[in-house]
């Protein structure tokens, strides 16, 4: 990959990861309940979902999954209800103080790697970024030596400037009031993903 190709894929990876969505919310919510060291599973799951997705988008397999509307229309169905489902139980525990002793590392960690696999918007990025960024002329896989390294440590920084952040409010949110309010506001984007991803249509590659 050429360097001015290297350069524009890396501002459009900072773009596409830095864009709020379901995983920078559940971030956010596990830094604000659980603190910075407790919430990093769900960084580290969200890596792995990006591992895979680079991966089976070089393989073809995303885009198979994009071109079925039957596959698509089921998987969407799903993730709406999980994140509908997040949202409403958010907002209701809202005045109930996190269980943060009934967390674990591996709970906190599949959480995050199912909200990370059911947002269509990750779909949509990696083939926008295998569509757009690869260059037909040259070995694809070579070509992930430069990409997946580029977009792995681009979605740390981010998420893990996410998780900090709600670790900064949690430390912040003396008040109860402001508390709850805040845990609403993250339980209500959750309900409104789930919305716009049972409303979305399969992305096609550009």
């Amino acid at each position: 990959m050429p360097f001015e190709g290297w350069i524009i894929f890396a501002l459009f990876w900072v773009v596409f990861v830095t864009t709020p969505g379901p995983n920078a919310v559940n971030c956010i919510s596990n830094g604000m309940t659980l603190g910075m060291r407790r919430a990093m599973p769900g960084v580290l799951a969200i890596l792995t979902q990006a591992t895979l997705f680079l991966i089976l988008s070089a393989l073809g397999v995303t885009a198979l999954i994009a071109a079925s509307p039957t596959a698509f229309w089921i998987a969407k169905l799903i993730g709406a209800g999980v994140l509908i489902y997040l949202g409403v139980r958010g907002w209701m525990r809202a005045g109930i103080p996190p269980e943060v002793a009934d967390q674990t590392g591996r709970s906190i960690y599949l959480r995050a790697f199912a909200i990370a696999t059911i947002n269509p918007k990750s779909v949509a990025g990696y083939l926008a970024a295998f569509s757009q960024f690869i260059q037909p002329g040259m070995p694809g896989w070579d070509q992930m030596w430069v990409i997946m390294p580029t977009a792995l440590t681009i979605t740390a920084l981010s998420y893990t400037g996410f998780t900090a952040l709600g670790a900064g409010i949690g430390r912040a949110a003396l008040g109860a009031v402001f508390n709850i309010w805040v845990r609403r506001v993250m339980a209500v984007c959750f309900v409104i993903y789930g919305v716009l991803l049972g409303a979305s249509t399969a992305p096609a590659r550009a």
